[in-house]
Formats: C-alpha cells, sequence, structure tokens
C-alpha cells in the first residue's frame, strides 16, 4: 500500500468515526433535550417514525463502546509518531490542510462523544447528586 493509499484510508476512518460518535446524539442527547424542554410528544412520533432509536437507546453501552474505539484509532492513526508529509511543495501543501482538516473533524467528534456521554450516563446522577 503506497502513502496516498494510506492517507485515504485516515480520511475514511475520521469520517467513520464522526458519523459513529453522531450515534450518540441521536440516541441519547436529543431525546433527553427535547423531553427536557417540554417536547415529549416530539419524542414519541421520533420513535415511531424511526424506531431505531428505541433500539440505539436499549444498547447505548454498545454505541459508546463501539465509538470509543473508533475515536481511539481515529486518534492514534492521526497522531502517530513519523506521520510526515511529502517534500514536493504542492503535495506536501495539500497534506498539511488535510490534516489540519482530519484534525478538525477528530475533535468535533471527541466533542460530540463527551456530550453525549455527560447526557446518557452523568446528567441523571449529577441532578439527583445536586438535588436540582
Amino acid at each position: 500500500m503506497n502513502r496516498r493509499d494510506a492517507g485515504a484510508n485516515d480520511v475514511g476512518i475520521t469520517w467513520l468515526t464522526l458519523f459513529v460518535t453522531t450515534g450518540t446524539l441521536v440516541c441519547c442527547v436529543l431525546p433527553i433535550l427535547l423531553v427536557t424542554m417540554g417536547l415529549g410528544a416530539t419524542v414519541v412520533a421520533l420513535t415511531s417514525a424511526l424506531p431505531f432509536l428505541v433500539t440505539l437507546s436499549q444498547h447505548k453501552a454498545w454505541v459508546f463502546a463501539l465509538s470509543g474505539l473508533m475515536l481511539g484509532l481515529s486518534g492514534w492513526l492521526l497522531y502517530r509518531s513519523g506521520r510526515s508529509c511529502p517534500s514536493d511543495p504542492q503535495l506536501g501543501g495539500l497534506c498539511k490542510k488535510n490534516q489540519i482538516w482530519n484534525r478538525r473533524i477528530y475533535w468535533s467528534s471527541v466533542t460530540i462523544w463527551g456530550i453525549g456521554f455527560i447526557a446518557a450516563y452523568l446528567a441523571l446522577p449529577l441532578r439527583i447528586w445536586l438535588d436540582i
């Protein structure tokens, strides 16, 4: 596999990671947010129109484990040692631009995963602990 194919795989894994971590928002954050805003009927309509939301919520431990594993793999690929760009000025510029966008997508994914984790696992215990 040449260097160009490896870069294409890194980009694909980064986008897949973003897609998988977005599942944490759909399964956990969206319903909690809607119910908090008093839109419980909207949650009922969403779950009847999109029944996979119930399945995602029932298996949220697997959703978070898979997305966390993908984040770890993506971070390792992104920040592994020895990652350098070609010496050709044009290819080097494209490579650096690609790395910048990969890092942006990666940290967006980490942020999405963190929000989902807080909503799914920490929001209720914190609310009970703070007696709100």
